[in-house]
């Protein structure tokens, strides 16, 4: 064999499965046919963030006066922010490209392909640089990914001009003057809230009753709300039937209620979903099994072809980066036969819109479906000592336990940095902590986290500030 391991995807998946075989003492290569870091990196996580960081800035000083301060005069430069987000990506991707030197791992560019071998399928490769290599490997672990998914029927589908797909929304050449988003998941809420804060007229369109509609109903109504504050403009329960671009706007056709409406703006945003990326990789040559366009793996990322294992968006939700790079992690520790326990940790969700939003577990309408007897706990930032200091006042904590055992079941937030509070939750809920443990738990005040707390203590009804 030439490998122990080659990796298909330089994602946030793949590229740690590689590093993980690697300092386990495996002869590795991976394989990535764009850029190291993958989506996340390069098209995904990383830039939106810097772009939202950007927005969030210009935002707040609207509110400077609350806070004794003035400022005259409003501007920004869209080139600037964007090439601040090409950059970080940039210097990331570099850092990857380090992280495999460092770990002496073989980096070939180009295209994979498989093909039948054993003790695992060989991996032809399409070489960027022109030829073909074909490699083989004890294991082969497929980390293709995802892409935007498009419905070409009805137009939902970038056109290289005014309909554009998150990879288009993160280079815009001009700010629009209104935009329509179509989708409400967690990239569409983000670019709308983005864009909505450098001044463009934003309206979102969702299939669904209710935005975010991952998330828990309260969550997902307060959203709503604190959106619809800032200004941007909803279509719920809307069926798109057509939408067309043009030299100068776009058009989109929906159905709310049985009755048709147009709506015109100057771009639209397609975020409907992604698609795994399951072709022109050689699965049906070989038989490996599919379901609803996603490769079928058990708990250890192990397709049903011999060596062949699967990992991140390309073996199903949720399609998180954070769950990729876990999965790539135990796939790797799997295969090179380390004694363990399987281990089914929580995976926490997040948006960063402004505000932010943060689940992990069940919602409350899940637990009750799933016939658990609960306890509810809720705890509002506006009664928050540290919230109201930053003028963070806006969401809530709300946690979701079991009530016979104090098992946690689920916890929702929505508020100014939840993203980093869900992961204490998370740790409470993979070291399988009880409500007595939380209660017990120390936090520091003040802090933002002190609604965890108080949320956990509202279930029990042994809350102290509410």
């Amino acid at each position: 064999m030439d490998f122990d391991v080659v990796v298909i995807g330089a994602g946030p998946g793949g590229y740690v499965a590689a590093i993980r075989a690697a300092q386990l003492g495996l002869k590795t290569a991976v394989v990535e046919r764009e850029a190291l870091g993958g989506v996340c990196l390069n098209w995904g996580c990383i830039p939106t963030k810097a772009l939202l960081k950007a927005g969030e800035m210009y935002e707040n000083l609207d509110h400077l006066e609350t806070y004794g301060m003035k400022v005259t005069g409003r501007s920004f430069d869209l080139d600037k922010i964007v090439k601040r987000s090409r950059g970080v990506s940039s210097q990331l991707n570099a850092g990857v490209a380090y992280l495999m030197k460092k770990n002496k791992i073989e980096v070939i560019e180009g295209a994979a392909s498989l093909e039948k071998g054993a003790p695992a399928p060989k991996v032809v490769v399409a070489l960027k640089a022109g030829g073909s290599r074909t490699v083989t490997a004890k294991h082969v672990v497929l980390a293709t990914g995802a892409r935007a998914r498009t419905i070409p029927a009805i137009g939902l589908q970038p056109d290289g001009n005014r309909v554009w797909s998150y990879r288009e929304a993160l280079v815009p050449k001009a700010m629009p003057k209104s935009l329509v988003v179509i989708g409400s998941g967690a990239i569409g809420i983000e670019f709308a809230s983005f864009f909505r804060a450098l001044g463009s007229e934003v309206t979102v369109v969702e299939a669904l009753d209710r935005i975010v509609p991952m998330e828990d109903e309260e969550v997902s109504a307060a959203a709503r709300k604190a959106f619809e504050q800032r200004g941007i403009r909803f279509h719920i329960g809307a069926k798109v039937t057509k939408l067309q671009g043009s030299a100068k706007d776009v058009k989109l056709q929906i159905e709310v209620a049985g009755k048709n409406q147009e709506i015109t703006a100057d771009y639209a945003i397609v975020a409907v979903g992604i698609s795994a990326n399951v072709e022109n990789i050689g699965l049906e040559a070989l038989g490996v099994k599919l379901d609803r366009g996603h490769i079928v793996t058990d708990k250890h990322g192990r397709t049903n072809v011999a060596g062949l294992y699967a990992i991140g968006d390309v073996a199903g939700a949720p399609w998180l980066a954070h769950k990729a790079s876990h999965e790539g992690i135990h796939c790797i520790e799997h295969l090179a036969g380390l004694a363990q326990t399987y281990l089914d940790s929580p995976v926490p969700g997040c948006t960063y819109s402004v505000p932010q939003i943060a689940s992990v577990g069940l919602t409350e309408a899940q637990a009750k479906k799933a016939g658990h007897d609960i306890k509810v706990g809720r705890y509002p930032f506006k009664n928050h000592g540290k919230a109201l200091a930053s003028g963070d006042t806006d969401g809530f904590v709300k946690t979701v336990f079991e009530a016979k055992t104090g098992r946690i079941l689920g916890v929702h937030m929505i508020g100014a940095e939840v993203t980093e509070m869900i992961q204490g939750f998370v740790i409470a809920m993979t070291m399988e902590a009880t409500e007595e443990q939380l209660m017990a738990t120390v936090f520091p005040h003040p802090t933002m986290s002190e609604a965890m707390h108080e949320a956990t203590l509202a279930a029990f009804n042994r809350a102290i500030h509410i």
